[in-house]
């Protein structure tokens, strides 16, 4: 019989692991009646309790249907404690005191010490059960009778017949015909029956006996109408009132008077009791789970009570570090874009053909006429150090921003200066006849003197207009001054290679180390905010194992289980963007139309990874497309500076500066009528209605912009002044409303 019950094993886990994770005092109602259903699920016995105010007969209805004075009866309130009667082969009694001790004793004398009232009529404090064992063929067949002492005398006897009540199968609830239904019994019969899912109850009048005639038929239609209000869940045919005259049937029982005991209502009540416990009895669940709903229902709510409140606490801390998070991802993400626009505006220019394009007619020259270290520093070094500046300022922002690791500085050096040495020279150096042979300019090289180096000078840039590259290196009437302008050329060609060769190395590496720099470590949460999360997934588990025992039993809960959610993301690891770089090894003596073509197919790809804006071009008029490349580069600025604000730096603390919290907001003062003019002014200039949001603002300057930049209207005097005037209004206008 033990093995129908194992079903409800999970059940009473799931309840019992609730009732820790609340910490329930153990004095407390919910405590003791989640202790109460969780013995009673397992218990294999039907257990029927027969409950009423004292003085009402109940230990007299019981003795009656046993057939002998087993437990105590008096005038006197007389049970003190709850009395399990179950089956035995003989009468004995066993006792378990509070302490542990086990007393047993043959027959029912020891009840007189420990299961009635004292002379103080207070219950006995050091017992903790008293079972009392019976050969009775009712109780043979798995059937145990609970007395309990009476109610309406003291409260702790009243809390100790509500807790029991909570483990009977069967409820006799005993009335006294002279004093039908006491509100007392109404109020027990409504908190402690219905409200608790308590229904299969039977009502028994006691002393109709006592009563006269016409009395007795008075009293007896009062009973039928508390019957008929009191819907009982009882098997079919039964009915849930009887009338037992209670002395007279224990009187009759005892000698053995059959008609005495028809007369006095104890055989019809016994036939009935037996029959209903013969069809409730193997279905026991469908009487006990009733009341696991109501105990439940208490247990969820207490359980919200303690989850909601700190899950609101959780998410409060979530929300704030992914708000943390969200703004250093983008603020690195902003930041790497940035970088590797310069990097890449970088990589372009130390690509040989575009160095070769730009800078070899020039220094060639200066290389002719000593003047290459001037040229060196007024002008490579001078365009180097704009591009690298431009590439080293990204790395400052990440690290004024992050605190990560400090960025190094770009260097890269320059290579020896060309040497150049200089073929036989022929007889007829004033043969000044060839093609190419033009003076450009009034001093003397340092190469050769007079009028051919002049014209060494002008050979340089007429073979290099030529394309050099594409002539016969054997050309028959190469004159003195043109091998010298090729040997320049050359040289400078090799300068420039290994320029482009060592810059684009260092570059690389340089890229490299920037990882360390544009990366920041999510800080780890505080050690009372771990506990809090442990105890919240803690609380939640046990909330949606109940949910789902329940649902294994039939019984539907009104709540919806918790959903997991993630904690915030990236927790306890470093964030970095993620770096696309193109690693540009130089090959030995390269064509140089091979190295336009990968240098080419290298500058594709790094813009297409990270969308740089088109290099400006000398230009007396600014192209749209300029403007909006300028436009994006401010964007960038303006973004991560509003991103130090929201993280209050420099104050704010990194990942390796943990646990810092916020400092409040100062709040808004209220803005004078001056200030809310301006306002309503500059929502006009930028053509805006009142109130319109920050990001409707941004994309009406970024049209307005777009419009009127003065670098458009370059050789325009008037209409550039006219766009100066107007984005001096947009600017004020944009600043006013993106701090209101």
């Amino acid at each position: 019989m033990q093995q129908q019950y194992e079903g409800y094993k999970d059940l009473v886990d799931s309840l019992k692991s609730a009732s820790a994770l609340l910490n329930l005092e153990r004095k407390s109602q919910l405590h003791q009646d989640i202790t109460t259903i969780c013995n009673h699920l397992v218990n294999p016995s039907f257990r029927i309790a027969v409950f009423g105010p004292f003085n009402h007969g109940k230990s007299t209805l019981l003795n009656a249907i046993l057939g002998n004075r087993t437990l105590p009866i008096d005038l006197i309130p007389t049970t003190g404690a709850a009395i399990t009667v179950k089956y035995g082969s003989d009468v004995r009694t066993r006792i378990m005191l509070v302490d542990g001790t086990e007393i047993s004793r043959s027959g029912t004398e020891v009840l007189q010490q420990f299961a009635i009232l004292d002379s103080n009529r207070q219950m006995q404090k050091d017992v903790a059960s008293v079972e009392v064992f019976c050969p009775h063929p009712f109780l043979e067949t798995g059937v145990e009778l609970l007395d309990l002492p009476g109610t309406n005398d003291r409260d702790e006897q009243d809390n100790l017949v509500r807790e029991q009540l909570l483990s009977a199968d069967l409820v006799i609830q005993l009335l006294d015909a002279r004093k039908l239904m006491t509100l007392g019994e109404r109020e027990n019969l409504r908190d402690w029956l219905l409200d608790r899912g308590i229904k299969t109850v039977i009502f028994v009048a006691n002393f109709l006996n006592l009563l006269e005639p016409d009395e007795q038929k008075q009293v007896q239609n009062r009973l039928l109408f508390v019957a008929e209000s009191f819907r009982a869940e009882l098997p079919p045919g039964f009915s849930n009132l009887y009338r037992v005259d209670a002395l007279p049937a224990l009187r009759a029982r005892l000698k053995g008077d059959v008609a005495a005991a028809n007369s006095s209502g104890l055989a019809a009540f016994e036939t009935a009791l037996q029959n209903i416990v013969g069809i409730l009895q193997p279905n026991r669940g469908s009487v006990r789970l009733p009341r696991v709903e109501a105990i439940a229902s208490q247990i969820q709510f207490s359980l919200k009570a303690k989850i909601d409140p700190i899950a609101i606490e959780i998410k409060s801390f979530d929300d704030k570090q992914n708000t943390k998070i969200e703004i250093k991802e983008k603020a690195a993400n902003l930041i790497y874009k940035g970088f590797a626009t310069s990097v890449a505006e970088l990589r372009d220019w130390l690509a040989l053909p575009k160095l070769l394009t730009k800078y070899q007619a020039d220094a060639a020259v200066a290389l002719a006429e000593n003047n290459f270290k001037d040229w060196q520093t007024n002008t490579l070094k001078k365009d180097l150090i704009k591009l690298q500046f431009a590439a080293i300022k990204w790395l400052e922002q990440a690290y004024e921003f992050f605190q990560e690791e400090r960025p190094q500085d770009l260097l890269i050096s320059f290579p020896s200066e060309p040497q150049v040495i200089l073929p036989s020279k022929p007889s007829n150096t004033d043969d000044l006849s060839e093609p190419g042979s033009i003076a450009v300019g009034g001093g003397i090289g340092w190469l050769l003197g007079g009028p051919v180096g002049a014209a060494v000078v002008g050979s340089i840039s007429y073979l290099l207009n030529k394309n050099i590259q594409q002539q016969d290196e054997h050309l028959a009437n190469e004159s003195y001054h043109q091998q010298v302008a090729k040997l320049c050329i050359t040289a400078i060609e090799g300068y420039l290679s290994l320029f482009s060769s060592q810059g684009l190395s260092i570059l690389n590496e340089y890229e490299q180390k920037a990882e360390k720099v544009i990366c920041f470590e999510v800080s780890q949460e505080p050690i009372e905010i771990t506990k809090k999360r442990q105890s919240l997934q803690q609380l939640k588990d046990c909330f949606n194992q109940l949910i789902k025992e329940l649902e294994k039993v039939k019984i539907l809960s009104n709540h919806q289980p918790y959903k997991q959610i993630p904690k915030y993301t990236n927790t306890n690891r470093k964030y970095s963007p993620q770096f696309e770089r193109v690693q540009t090894s130089p090959k030995k003596d390269p064509g140089i139309k091979e190295q336009q073509e990968n240098t080419a197919n290298n500058n594709r790809t790094r813009v297409k990874s990270v969308s740089p804006p088109p290099p400006p071009k000398a230009s007396p008029s600014p192209r749209p497309e300029e403007v909006e490349a300028k436009f994006r580069d401010w964007e960038l600025n303006e973004e991560i500076a509003r991103m130090k604000a929201e993280m209050r730096l420099p104050g704010f603390k990194t990942g390796k500066q943990q646990n810092t919290t916020q400092s409040n907001k100062a709040p808004n003062q209220p803005k004078t009528q001056t200030e809310k003019d301006k306002i309503t002014r500059a929502y006009s200039i930028l053509g805006l209605q009142a109130n319109a949001s920050l990001a409707e603002v941004k994309q009406a300057y970024r049209t307005l912009v777009k419009k009127w930049h003065p670098d458009l209207f370059v050789g325009k005097p008037q209409l550039q002044k006219q766009a100066q005037d107007k984005m001096h209004l947009v600017n004020d206008a944009y600043t006013i409303l993106s701090e209101k």
